[in-house]
């Protein structure tokens, strides 16, 4: 009995997790709510046209006509909620209804049992008051605004109480409906820590917090802290768990083990707020044709090769105990093991006759093949094939991968997929002739991430100078990108935005070092996996931290414009971004020395490099040669230290990379970007001289929006208040010339120079006289 019972639960569970099930009921409730209020609304002009309606009768003849816009139906219902039962108050019989409805389409409102209990004593208790103080209202309305729930109720309680216990029961209940679901604020207590009292996040406060403000940590943005802690309060609603926490003072920033299991038991989800997201269908991506390799170069073609390169080795006396090819996409790789005594160098400097014999280009010898104890000698294929970002995205490679960021970059010459970590790379320089597969190779880059990492986990800052490489992804804003608050465009193409927004880079990556600090970790991933166990307090700063990844296209055009103001912050992000989550990837086609530095080659240990014309050049991204002989066509090497690897770069069309954009833009996104901190540059030291008499209408709210938060932040005025970055920003300079906030201090927030709302309102009110 008990397995047939768990099976016909799982079939109903499976039923309604059915998409196409749950939008035909959250239509249903949604519309019969919205058909209920209109009938209520009616019944307020038709109700006495309506009474010689038997109400009782809702099945008559076709000649019984009402007014009620919502028909005999709603007639019915309209004259049942409002004169039977509650009056006007019966308005929120159908709000809970559409309420219900909206929560089908994967909606997030409060959770459902509050939002009932919170209408359910609404309902009452406005039914009550509302008839206690109109009394039937002679006739109006039927039996009132009251309904005759309330009515009869009062009545009843009249002659229990009378009217004195009834008005003083109505200002208790009332009193207590509204300082329950409304958290007011009764006393302004000072010099009090904190208590955690409710079933939300505790609250950590030192007991030092309330006497001296400025002391406060400010380490994160408020735009991104908001998103974190409405994460929290999310995750609790999806689960509605009611958790008990007995009432207690903190006095760290940190919670420890048994704090946290008692707290909550639930891990935090950072993609919860996106939970519906789904990663795009291997489908978007293109089978190309010439994907086997081993039928495009025959058994003919490579025994004739290896005639030929025995065949010229001997002619200088070279002999050769074995010799056997390996297949790959673009290049086929003859082992040789030489016979003893045979000097390495020898074989090394016969390069020329061997291609020379070959009649092939770009032929490149490995000697020795590191860990093999054999030379090798890479001979291009007649007709190479073609990798396709298809095969690579579903490989087992890639899938399996257990990396935090994982990149599928190509084939090897034996075939494998080159799969790599970018976060432990940590940053990656590519350099390469123009229509060699550089811009390809980007894009490769950042398919395999968006195929991999949820838009909660991973964001992209793109510097494309040329306006047209990376103008494809501008659609992802909502969901991948980070921008600073004043950006016009989400890809960036300006100089000057370019070096405000490395540099607002690098007061993240300050404002991270710090939150790793408090939270006495090095890694970013060490600092998420506490976050998600709950052992960190966003009320103190702490937030969930995505990888930032940031993209440039072209790199020369930057430094020939802006030189010292990109390579320095570029530099920093590259000295002490790793361990924050912040990785760079710049790309450049003049891989010349007054470009690519000692200081950015230093920073820039994994590096790649496609067909270049000169070995100078070569030499300038690998530090050896190489990427001259390749044979262009996404035929690239990639180096980590003196290891290199000849790979063939995957093919991805822009066809292919609109579909994956158009596929993550159709759906729901985050209501803002990802906001990088604000940055002002050196000769924005002081603000102008503010005439507070023409304060701005809403220069009282951001007051105290600011005072709430406890944080002086433009961002936070530009969101709350839905108003533009300059308004916002004349805001700010307004508070801080009336002493509510302090000056700006860089990286840091501005200090908000009131501990609480009561002590603003009255600073207000003196302001306004």
């Amino acid at each position: 009995m008990k397995g047939k019972k768990t099976k016909s639960r799982k079939k109903r569970s499976g039923f309604f997790k059915d998409e196409r099930v749950r939008i035909i009921i959250g239509f249903f409730f949604f519309l019969f709510g919205l058909y209920l209020l209109f009938a209520l609304i009616s019944y307020f002009f038709t109700w006495k046209a309506d009474q010689s309606f038997e109400f009782g009768k809702i099945i008559s003849p076709a000649s019984v006509t009402v007014r009620n816009w919502a028909g005999k139906s709603g007639a019915y219902l309209s004259n049942l909620l409002i004169n039977k039962w509650f009056g006007i108050f019966s308005f929120t019989i159908p709000l809970f209804f559409m309420d219900v409805g909206i929560r089908f389409f994967n909606i997030k409102t409060a959770p459902l049992r509050k939002v009932f209990w919170f209408l359910f004593f609404l309902t009452l208790l406005g039914s009550l008051t509302i008839a206690y103080i109109l009394g039937s209202s002679n006739g109006s309305l039927g039996s009132g605004f009251g309904g005759s729930f309330g009515y009869f109720t009062i009545e009843w309680l009249n002659s229990l109480l009378g009217q004195i216990g009834d008005a003083f029961l109505l200002i208790l209940l009332n009193t207590a409906f509204i300082l329950y679901y409304f958290h007011i604020p009764v006393f302004h207590l000072r010099k009090k820590p904190a208590i955690v009292k409710d079933r939300e996040y505790a609250d950590i406060t030192t007991p030092g917090d309330d006497l001296n403000p400025e002391a406060t940590e400010q380490a994160t943005e408020e735009t991104n802290a908001k998103g974190t802690k409405a994460n929290f309060l999310k995750e609790e609603e999806k689960d509605d768990i009611e958790l008990t926490v007995e009432q207690r003072v903190v006095d760290n920033d940190q919670l420890s083990d048994k704090q946290a299991s008692n707290i909550i038991t639930e891990r935090f989800d950072p993609t919860l707020e996106l939970s519906g997201y789904k990663m795009p269908p291997i489908q978007l991506l293109k089978e190309h044709e010439a994907e086997n390799a081993n039928k495009k170069v025959s058994d003919e073609e490579l025994q004739n090769n290896k005639k030929r390169i025995i065949d010229t080795l001997a002619n200088y006396k070279i002999k050769i105990d074995k010799i056997k090819a390996t297949i790959g996409p673009t290049v086929t790789l003859y082992e040789i093991v030489p016979a003893p005594g045979i000097r390495i160098s020898k074989i090394k400097n016969l390069e020329d006759d061997i291609a020379l014999s070959l009649a092939a280009l770009g032929i490149r010898i490995i000697a020795p093949i590191p860990g093999r104890g054999t030379i090798g000698i890479e001979v291009p294929n007649r007709h190479p094939d073609i990798v396709s970002m298809r095969s690579l995205i579903t490989s087992r490679a890639f899938l399996e991968a257990n990396y935090d960021l994982p990149v599928a970059l190509g084939r090897t010459i034996s075939g494998d997929p080159y799969v790599f970590d970018l976060a432990r790379a940590p940053h990656l320089l590519v350099a390469g002739a123009t229509g060699q597969g550089k811009s390809v190779g980007l894009n490769v880059i950042i398919t395999s991430l968006l195929y991999r990492k949820h838009p909660a986990e991973l964001k992209f800052v793109f510097v494309d100078p040329k306006k047209v490489e990376l103008a494809l992804y501008s659609k992802l804003e909502k969901h991948y990108l980070a921008i600073i608050p004043d950006a016009e465009e989400s890809i960036i193409t300006d100089t000057d935005k370019v070096v405000n927004t490395l540099n607002s880079l690098t007061i993240e990556m300050d404002r991270r070092y710090d939150l790793l600090n408090s939270a006495h970790v090095r890694f970013v991933n060490e600092y998420n996996e506490k976050f998600k166990s709950r052992k960190l307090n966003p009320e103190k700063g702490h937030r969930f931290l995505p990888y930032i990844v940031l993209i440039i296209d072209e790199f020369a055009d930057l430094i020939m414009t802006a030189g010292k103001n990109i390579e320095y912050p570029l530099t920093r992000l590259a000295q002490m971004g790793r361990a924050i989550g912040i990785h760079l990837v710049i790309a450049t086609q003049r891989p010349t020395t007054n470009i690519i530095t000692g200081t950015i080659k230093g920073n820039f240990p994994t590096r790649v490099a496609f067909k270049v014309t000169a070995m100078i050049d070569s030499r300038t991204i690998l530090d050896s040669p190489g990427a001259n002989q390749l044979v262009g066509r996404g035929d690239m090497l990639i180096g980590s230290g003196s290891d290199l690897t000849r790979i063939q770069c995957a093919f991805i069309d822009t066809s292919e990379v609109e579909a994956i954009t158009n596929y993550i833009a159709s759906q729901q996104s985050y209501p803002m970007p990802f906001f990088l901190p604000e940055y002002t540059g050196e000769e924005s030291g002081g603000i102008e001289e503010v005439d507070l008499k023409l304060k701005d209408p809403l220069f009282e709210d951001a007051a105290r929006l600011v005072v709430q938060h406890q944080q002086g932040s433009t961002s936070l005025i530009q969101r709350k208040l839905s108003i533009g970055y300059n308004r916002a920003g004349r805001i700010i300079d307004q508070l801080e010339a009336a002493g509510v906030v302090g000056p700006y201090e860089g990286s840091k927030a501005r200090q908000v120079l009131f501990p609480d709302e009561y002590s603003l309102e009255q600073f207000l009110r003196e302001l306004d006289k």
